[in-house]
Formats: structure tokens, sequence, C-alpha cells
């Protein structure tokens, strides 16, 4: 059973890391949303300083009294500066870019010093990541936490601390925020995939499909910017039409399609997903165009880092795993 003094140590904790829902504007730190307590060393600092005076007092010691009274002005004046180190600072979410699972999910925070005065020793603490940082007068900047992504999903960053302890290490004051900050977590590429299932959206035989090149005339359609100036219908725009791009027919297969009933039956959620993304990852740096199936869902045939993406992110919020879900093996 806990000891009282485990259980009111738990209920302080609790009452002074209290956190509502996550923020999504600019957050500023005011005089309520900062705390401030000594620090380790502010505690032995203390005890001292008792000391210090206990000595004075029993051996009536002016210099010692001025030299106790001194330290101790100087400890009551590190509240002070350590408070107002944080006090008056902008807080926004920034980006954060997708991330494998298995990678670090790189946070950023965009910190804005209003005031003239420069702002050092600051720290930023969440997910047991910290990184130190300064903050010049006037200056925003970009603060990066680097923190470990442990499964796919949507992760979000949670509860922050941000503190100091400027300038003599005694005095300990922080805030505590929730930014409406989160990182997409693909799943981990399986590290040794068979290779690209080749004929797996074939299943009738080759096929006439418009393609890019030089072939026979299929027809028209709207224009892309990613489309070739030699394929465009000049005289078709000449005339007051539209601009659109000629297509041309080649005997080929249909798109690869990277199926999840097609997988071998033994391999579990998570396993599956990790292949889907080894070869999501070999389809696009070979050039070809892809398609993505899995239950319930589907992305046609494209290819390039936009596609990529999207067929990433349907992997990575497919399901139960995602988010905040143990993934199976």
């Amino acid at each position: 059973m806990p000891s009282p003094r485990a259980i009111a140590r738990r209920f302080a904790g609790r009452w002074l890391r209290r956190t509502g829902a996550a923020e999504a504007g600019p957050l500023r730190l005011v005089q309520r949303r900062i705390y401030v307590l000594p620090s380790a060393a502010g505690m032995g600092f203390a005890a001292v300083l008792l000391v210090m005076l206990v000595a004075s007092v029993n051996y009536n010691l002016s210099l010692g009294y001025g030299l106790t009274f001194l330290l101790g002005g100087a400890g009551v004046a590190s509240i002070v500066h350590a408070f107002r180190n944080l006090l008056g600072l902008t807080i926004r979410p920034g980006r954060c870019e997708p991330v494998f699972c298995g990678e670090a999910a790189g946070f950023q925070l965009v910190l804005d010093n209003g005031r003239s005065v420069r702002r050092p020793a600051l720290r930023l603490r969440a997910r047991g990541c910290q990184t130190a940082f300064d903050l010049g007068p006037g200056e925003t900047r970009n603060v990066l936490l680097a923190c470990p992504a442990p499964r796919r999903g949507e992760f979000a960053l949670g509860r922050a601390v941000l503190e100091t302890t400027w300038p003599l290490g005694l005095i300990r004051a922080w805030s505590v925020f929730v930014p409406d900050l989160r990182c997409l977590v693909y799943p981990a590429p399986e590290p040794d995939p068979p290779p690209l299932p080749d004929g797996v959206g074939d299943r009738g035989g080759g096929r006439r499909v418009a393609h890019g090149g030089d072939d026979d005339f299929a027809g028209l359609r709207l224009h892309r910017l990613a489309d070739s100036p030699r394929h465009v219908a000049w005289k078709v725009l000449a005339r007051g039409g539209p601009m659109l791009t000629k297509e041309f027919a080649a005997q080929a297969g249909d798109d690869l399609v990277l199926d999840w009933a097609l997988l071998p039956a033994p391999l579990g959620t998570e396993q599956r997903l990790s292949r889907l993304a080894a070869w999501l990852l070999a389809a696009e740096r070979s050039g070809r165009r892809y398609a993505l199936a899995l239950p319930g869902a589907a992305i046609a045939g494209a290819h390039g880092r936009e596609h990529l993406h999207r067929c990433l992110r349907q992997l990575a919020l497919f399901g139960p795993g995602a988010p905040g879900t143990r993934p199976d093996a």
C-alpha cells in the first residue's frame, strides 16, 4: 500500500501538471500559467543558509549575518529573474513531417520573444525528450523536439513543458501546455521484402491502356502541368478550345496493384502493412504506376511523391492500429 507521502506527492503532481484539451492557437505565457519552485540545488542552498544563520546567531557573528542575508537576497532575486524569463513568451504549433515507425518524429514549435530582452537557458521537454535553446531580443525561433515514434498512426506531442533555471540554477520556473501538434507515422517498411508482385493487377492478360508513349493515338484529355508540351493538342487550342493533351495507346498490362488480399495468409496486420509500405517505396523508385487495395479502401493507380504519401497515409491510418493502439505481431 502506498505511503501517505507517496499519495500526497502523486496528488500534487497531478494538480501541478493538469492540462486540458490541445490548444491550437497561439499560447501566451501569462502569470497564472507559470509555476515557480526551488530546484534541488535551491533546496540545498536554503539548507546551507539556515546553517549559516544558526551559526551566526550562536556565535554573534556580524559578518555571518551580512553574508547570510546577502546570499539569501540573491536567492530571492533569482525567483523574479526565473519567472520573468518565461513571462510573455508566445508558443505556436509548427510543422511536423511524416516519418516511418521507429524513426524520430520532429515536432516543431514556434516561440516568439516579444520583448526586447534576451531569454537565456530555456529548455523544452516532452515525452522524455528535451532540447535547450536561447531566444534573442524580439527573436522568433522554430524549436525542434525529436521524439521516437513507437507505433504507426497519428502521434500527438501531448503534454509539453517549457522551463528555465536561469540565472543561478536555484529556482525552477516552468509552464505546462498541450499544443495541437500531431505527426503522421507510417508503418516501418519490411527490411528485406520479396520482389514486387509483377502482374498482380493483370488478371485478364494485356490490354490497351493510355500511357505517355508515342504509339497509336487514343484520344484527348484535359491538360496537366506535368504533361509534355509535345503532346499538347495545339490545333484545338488555336481554334479557341481548351488546352488538351493527346493520349497514346500501348500494349501493356494493368497498373501494378498492391493488394492486401493477395498477401500470404500467415502474415499479421502489421506485417502486411510493413510489406505493403516496402513495396510502395520500391514501386515509386521503379517509376511504375501503382495502385493500393486495402479492405474497405482503394487508391487508383498513379505515380509520384504525392501519390506515394497518399498511399502511405492510408496504411498509417488503417484499421485498429491507428492511433494509439498496440500493433499486433
